[in-house]
């Protein structure tokens, strides 16, 4: 006999617990792997309140000012692909965990590992980008290192680069903040930075080039504050996409998650790439996009401030934070039914950033 009464909460099955005696690569997925390995290896061993938030940034304060503090490592292969290249993506992934504080990013280091054997031409053209990527976002690379493994063991180029940046005064953004009633928006369409890659690696085609969305964000976020300091969350949806986003933030809040299914934007060559090789494009990694929580009052002019920047031209609304359901998300679909959206467990598209 059917339970009428059951609710969201109710419609999951609880998941095994997983146990991996080595390294697997859904580890570095951004799913529930990677939140096991930093909750029950890294945390424990090094401590600490301001790591314990598990922010895309961490906020330190030095000599009375409050900084954002972050650093990112990028092994994706190929190391160019449509739309950027790990170059772009090592300046535009931390000024962009930065920008979900709030900060203003100003200083980066960069270190660069490198594989015995490869050319000096490549190393180059990625340094070049890194440099032009870094230009735009108007941020400057001050300190930075560099090392060789031996052939065979590496990837040609990996790149680590950490940043600081300030945090503007009355500023407050982290995932705790999220209130039910805030209305959840998403600053353009999603999917396209993995399929990107994934096109290029598998030599796939879907009838039109999917560009990657890499872009640095800190400019957008500024002028949705210039609007309203009382925005709650910002996260870019990168390794695991938007679903692994807003699962953070509802476990992390202690609130749930409603989307409309068909307000959430998805470009048509993402939505044929996906349905062909049986993904959600919920789930797929975004280099240039961000999502935000904003008290409804304040929802009109953010959407304004948002569609009048370059990188947030095609913001929607797409759901809104509830009170019940607590850390969970689930979707509207366009039949009027409910599903959960569940958090990833590891990586859909692996290497991807």
């Amino acid at each position: 006999m059917t339970d009428t009464t059951a609710g969201p909460a109710d419609w999951s099955c609880p998941v095994p617990l997983r146990d991996h005696p080595v390294v697997v690569m859904g580890h570095g997925g951004g799913g529930a792997l990677s939140a096991e390995l930093t909750r029950h290896l890294f945390l424990p061993a090094y401590g600490g309140e301001t790591l314990g938030e598990l922010t895309d940034s961490a906020t330190v304060t030095l000599g009375g000012a409050r900084l954002a503090f972050s650093t990112d490592s990028y092994v994706v292969r190929p190391l160019f692909f449509p739309g950027g290249s790990i170059g772009d993506l090592a300046v535009n992934g931390t000024v962009n965990d930065l920008a979900m504080s709030g900060a203003v990013p100003a200083y980066l280091s960069c270190a660069f590992l490198l594989e015995e054997g490869t050319e000096l031409s490549t190393v180059g053209r990625v340094a070049q980008a890194l440099g032009a990527a870094a230009r735009t976002a108007g941020v400057t690379v001050v300190t930075g290192d560099t090392k060789v493994v031996d052939s065979g063991h590496g990837d040609g180029v990996y790149v680590n680069t950490a940043g600081i940046g300030l945090i503007p005064e009355g500023v407050d953004i982290r995932p705790q903040r999220a209130r039910p009633g805030d209305v959840v928006i998403v600053s353009g369409p999603i999917g396209q930075h993995g399929i990107a890659i994934l096109s290029v690696r598998e030599g796939l085609t879907f009838g039109t080039e999917v560009t990657s969305d890499t872009a640095p964000l800190a400019g957008l976020v500024q002028a949705m504050l210039a609007v309203t300091p009382e925005i709650h969350v910002l996260r870019d949806p990168t390794r695991g996409g938007l679903a692994a986003a807003l699962h953070e933030i509802a476990e992390t809040s202690k609130t749930g998650v409603v989307l409309d299914e068909g307000a959430v934007p998805v470009p048509d060559a993402v939505a044929t790439a996906c349905a062909f090789l049986g993904l959600d494009p919920m789930y797929v990694a975004n280099e240039g996009r961000l999502v935000a929580f904003v008290p409804r009052t304040h929802t009109d002019a953010v959407l304004e401030a948002m569609r009048a920047h370059p990188q947030g031209r095609e913001a929607a609304v797409i759901g809104r934070c509830v009170a019940e359901h607590p850390g969970m998300v689930v979707a509207r679909t366009g039949l009027g039914a409910t599903r959960i959206v569940d958090p990833p467990i590891g990586e859909q598209l692996p290497r991807i950033c």
